[in-house]
């Protein structure tokens, strides 16, 4: 059985909140057949990958910090951070995950009703902490994005897209996800 460690990344802002990793950590379990565990030590997000014209963290840089300082804590890692991300040729990620690897990275900066100007909202940050969740380490996983409306693996743009997608694999990427967890 594959193991994931869930690792809260610390950076400038609050790290995230035990019930979201929670609520993350039960979304994996639910859709993929592994072993989820949300991880004890905290992985700075380094200062060098904030980009100061933008405000942003560089998620390649992220990623790359995640994979160096959580050496041994599981067969896949998935970070999740309260930081914005982005990536050169994108203004912003909800997340990145090496496509069949070992690391992934959750931003919930844009997640949040309150980075739109709204009051904020626990279950619905909670509901699309899952769909990311699933959406990135199913790029774990070997999958790629998917057509399917409400499938999890379906790009999302814009927080639009991402409210619009369900929180579990359509069937087919389901099987895909099985054979590579194998």
């Amino acid at each position: 059985m594959t193991e994931i460690a869930l690792a809260r990344l610390a950076g400038g802002m609050e790290p995230p909140a035990a019930g979201v990793m929670e609520e993350m950590r039960q979304a994996l379990e639910d859709v993929f057949a592994a072993r989820v565990r949300v991880a004890e030590v905290r992985v700075r997000v380094p200062e060098a990958s904030l980009d100061g014209a933008r405000g942003q963290y560089s998620a390649p840089l992220v990623l790359k910090a995640l994979l160096e300082g959580t050496a041994g804590m599981g067969e896949k890692v998935l970070g999740v951070t309260s930081e914005d991300l982005f990536i050169p040729m994108l203004s912003f990620v909800y997340g990145q995950a090496q496509l069949g690897g070992r690391g992934g990275v959750v931003s919930l900066a844009r997640l949040k009703q309150e980075y739109y100007g709204l009051p904020g909202d626990g279950e619905l940050l909670a509901a699309r902490a899952r769909k990311e969740a699933v959406h990135e380490a199913g790029h774990l996983f070997g999958l790629v994005h998917c057509e399917q409306p409400e499938c999890a693996m379906r790009l999302s743009t814009n927080i639009r897209q991402l409210d619009l997608k369900g929180d579990a694999l359509c069937l087919g990427c389901a099987a895909l996800a099985m054979e590579h967890g194998r």
